[in-house]
């Protein structure tokens, strides 16, 4: 259920972390992003059901079916977003939202307004990302 935030409202380093309008205002975008993505989804597995009958030029069914592949990719990582973005509104729940999971730190909230499922102070995630490179290659 989404809150009700006063109009024109966008969180601010002025205010304490994380309070009661700035973890609405996370809410919110979260569960509009999702309903978006859900939306999205709904409408291309329509478009696919209604685009179904065969092309009768192979070079038509080949690009439909060009076009279909990327557009399922597509909607399969926004189905792995939907987890992602499933498991900051748990955190929101719990508490846990806007810090950091290795430092604790909180996250900077322009961070958080881009990329609304950030789990990690942008330090904390270039670390994980260069270890991450270092012994990917090993």
């Amino acid at each position: 259920m989404k809150a009700k935030l006063p109009e024109g409202y966008k969180p601010s380093s002025d205010e304490k972390f994380m309070n009661e309008n700035q973890v609405m205002y996370f809410q919110n975008k979260l569960l509009n992003w999702k309903e978006e993505i859900l939306r999205e989804s709904k409408e291309t597995l329509n478009h696919l059901q209604e685009d179904s009958q065969k092309e009768p030029d192979i070079a038509d069914r080949a690009s439909s079916e060009t076009d279909w592949s990327l557009e399922l990719r597509t909607r399969d990582r926004q189905r792995k977003l939907i987890t992602k973005i499933d498991a900051a509104i748990e955190r929101i729940r719990s508490g846990e939202y806007g810090f950091c999971e290795v430092t604790g730190e909180p996250i900077n909230l322009e961070r958080l307004d881009a990329r609304p499922i950030a789990m990690m102070t942008l330090e904390a995630q270039e670390e994980h990302e260069q270890y991450e490179k270092v012994h990917r290659d090993n």
